[in-house]
């Protein structure tokens, strides 16, 4: 009853917050309840969210834009740009300043490969042992990256590299991995954050996707490449691996397939 009652006092005081600030517009990109109320105390004259969105949210917006559910988040995204008079011709990615050639630069090879073998969800993981043995088949070093947190990871890819990979796990802020990206002859990776930015970088990717939609939340653009098992039951949007399949979408999509893409994209031999 406590907690329900603090609750209750913090909405009560993110709404007056929210309604004192006096905003002209206010767009809801999550289209879910939460994002939906929060939409509402801003108090905004115009309210934008997509039609399709989930849990009631549409309620609370003044415009409701079609976005579609087939398209690419970014260009779905760009649909309410273009609603709202901004130009969408062209794409780009306004990074914050950063430093191209970061300290931790010097430690590592100068011509490798980045690797991203977790991911937030544990469902959209490759196993770290099979990045492992990608980077030991692969001709150039591989840079392991993770946060701190999932470092055990990153670890494990090392230890089925055969010596091929060097973990800078927890080592780096975002603005650094945006220098050694940046380096990279390609990136390799599950559905993650670095992906998107690896793509904004255009910096070759090749996206391991097993139950997330690439065609939602791949990376964006035309040279990059998304590796996946052919199966009925993908994309399913399970947030953990499922019992029935056993995971197959992830499980049985071998080195070997992973090695042949990036091969035949990148010849490497």
């Amino acid at each position: 009853m406590g907690r329900l009652s603090l609750t209750i006092r913090e909405l009560r005081e993110l709404k007056k917050g929210l309604g004192q600030t006096g905003y002209d517009v206010c767009i809801d990109l999550s289209g879910i309840f939460r994002s939906g109320v929060i939409t509402w105390f801003s108090k905004a004259g115009v309210k934008l969210g997509f039609k399709e969105s989930d849990e009631g949210s549409p309620f609370f917006y003044t415009h409701k834009i079609h976005g579609s559910m087939d398209i690419h988040a970014i260009d779905r995204y760009l649909k309410i740009a273009a609603f709202m008079g901004c130009p969408v011709d062209e794409i780009v990615y306004p990074f914050a300043p950063y430093d191209p050639c970061p300290a931790i630069l010097n430690g590592l090879p100068r011509d490798y490969v980045v690797m991203s073998p977790s991911a937030g969800k544990p469902a959209n993981r490759w196993p770290a042992r099979k990045f492992g043995e990608l980077s030991a088949r692969l001709p150039l070093p591989s840079v392991i990256i993770s946060s701190a947190a999932e470092a055990d990871i990153a670890g494990e890819t090392v230890r089925y590299s055969r010596g091929k990979a060097i973990s800078i796990a927890g080592k780096t802020g975002l603005k650094d991995l945006l220098g050694i990206i940046g380096k990279a002859r390609f990136f390799v990776c599950n559905d993650t954050g670095p992906m998107h930015m690896a793509a904004a970088l255009n910096i070759p990717v090749f996206a391991i996707f097993g139950p997330a939609n690439p065609v939602r939340t791949g990376p964006y653009g035309s040279i990059h490449t998304v590796i996946r098992k052919d199966l009925p039951c993908s994309p399913c949007y399970a947030q953990t691996p499922c019992k029935k399949f056993k995971f197959q979408c992830m499980e049985k999509l071998s080195v070997e397939d992973v090695y042949r893409v990036i091969d035949q994209k990148m010849g490497l031999l």
